[in-house]
Parts: structure tokens; sequence; C-alpha cells
């Protein structure tokens, strides 16, 4: 199987690009570039750590979004990657950017429940029994893309801490099992 190549984006911690360094990168995959629009953001330290080429292009420095999305797509066009994974990524992207670079998004919440900022509280207090991630396609709609992959949480007897932690320990999972779906349905 030929390597497939990765772009990551993310804007804080980046636990999920690290679980991606740990899973996929050099075993079948390579993360051939990591882009964080926060230089500031703890995450860094992962791409680092695994000699990973590091972009960093502050969101901040732009009055326009289709200006940041212009060079968040040239920067990519130097990589040419075969998937970008959004994975931790707080930006509201342009169809600048979504129109294109074939992506994936990671969401805290069962989509299309609780789009956006927040997910995981607005899940938590809703009034359904289950609770849950999603990883889809990213569409010039907000968290509206083609759903590839969701994994359900029972609520039930858990608090707001306890929810949120295992909603963070499922995302990693889904994430890898849905990049190596789209690879395996794309044979």
């Amino acid at each position: 199987m030929k390597t497939k190549k990765l772009a990551v984006l993310f804007s804080g911690t980046g636990s999920n690009f690290a679980y991606i360094l740990e899973h996929l990168h050099l075993k079948g995959f390579e993360v051939v570039v990591a882009i964080c629009n926060r230089s500031d953001a703890k995450g860094i330290a992962f791409a680092k750590s695994y000699d990973i080429p590091l972009e960093i292009i502050e969101s901040k420095g732009f009055t326009r979004r289709e200006d940041f999305d212009t060079q968040l797509v040239e920067t990519l066009g130097r990589y040419t990657p075969d998937l970008t994974i959004l994975a931790g990524f707080m930006r509201i992207l342009t169809p600048v950017f979504t129109e294109h670079i074939v992506s994936i998004n990671l969401h805290p919440s069962l989509l299309p429940r609780h789009k956006g900022l927040h997910a995981i509280r607005k899940s938590y207090e809703d009034s359904y029994d289950l609770g849950g991630v999603t990883v889809h396609w990213v569409s010039s709609e907000l968290d509206a893309g083609e759903i590839i992959l969701q994994r359900s949480i029972q609520k039930q007897g858990m608090d707001l801490e306890a929810y949120t932690r295992t909603v963070g320990r499922i995302e990693k999972e889904v994430l890898i099992e849905a990049i190596q779906q789209i690879f395996e349905d794309n044979k």
C-alpha cells in the first residue's frame, strides 16, 4: 500500500494530533505537515518531538477569513496531502478553503445536533440519552458535511466532567477509524 500523506490542523493542546502521530504516522500514513493558527498552542510540541514540518499561520494576523484561508490553501499546496484533518482546529473556514481542500473534521457531538462551539456541554445538557462524536467531511456550512463515522455514548450516570473525559477518549479512536475507513473505501 502506498503511504498516504496527511496534513493535520489544530489550534490548542494537540491531543488528537498526538494520537494520530502515535497510531498512524509511519504506519501506512505520513503526517507531512502540521498547521496551527496559534503560536502559543501546546500541540506544537508534538510536531517538534516527531520532527513533523510545522507551519504556524496566526489567524489573528488576518482581517478577513478569506485571506487566512488563502494562506492556508497555499501552504497545504506545498505539501500535497491526500487528506487534511481538522483535529481541534478552531476556525470557521470559508469556501476559499472548503472548495479546494479535501478535509475531514472531528466534532464532539452527534451531528447534526450541537454544531459549533461548546458542543460537549450542550450535548451533555440536552434531553437525549445519548451523546457522542462525529467525523464528517468539511463543507462550506459549519459542521454540516456528510457524516463519515459517529460513535454514541450513554450519558446516564455521568457528570459533565466524566462525560467530557469519555468524549475526549473516544473521539481519538473514532478519528483514527474514520481516516483508515476513508482510504479503505477508496482502494
